[in-house]
């Protein structure tokens, strides 16, 4: 068999700059996501001096914060958590949607990664099992694809 080259992004957050957008919104689940991809990045070898914590008022604001931040080129990835919990109304539908394709757009307009922690469900038992309990912590999660995808665009060539 050929040798195939692999290029994989290791995990490791040491002399990267990172910015958290966190919505305030449903801020006692966003607050665990947030403490989970902190955590991470620490324990990848962050420095506090580092990472800087954007909070806004809702998921619908993370599109423009983030492309504002991208734009900036001072970070070198940018994590997005919030939490979109579903209504009786279809307001949810449209936060979550627009939230979501804004967040994309960004990323590939700026060629800035983004790590996408935006909690869309039906109910707050699973926001709350996402957020750090039967379904893990989605804001590790973000954190690490995000620090893996830093990894490998550094590595394209």
């Amino acid at each position: 068999m050929p040798s195939i080259r692999t290029i994989e992004g290791m995990l490791d957050a040491k002399d990267l700059k990172i910015a958290i957008v966190a919505s305030r919104f449903n801020d006692f689940i966003v607050d665990k996501l947030v403490g989970g991809a902190v955590d991470y990045l620490v324990r990848h070898g962050i420095n506090s001096d580092d990472l800087t914590i954007y909070k806004i008022p809702g998921a619908f604001e993370l599109p423009i914060v983030v492309k504002k931040l991208a734009n900036t080129s001072k970070y070198h990835g940018i994590i997005c958590l919030g939490a979109v919990i579903r209504g009786a109304t279809p307001h949810f539908d449209f936060v979550a949607s627009e939230a979501t394709k804004g967040i994309a757009q960004t990323s590939m307009d700026t060629g800035i990664p983004v790590g996408f922690g935006l909690l869309t469900t039906d109910t707050l038992e699973q926001a709350i099992e996402r957020a750090g309990s039967k379904a893990g912590n989605k804001g590790v999660e973000a954190a690490a694809a995000l620090l893996e995808t830093v990894r490998v665009l550094e590595q394209v060539d």
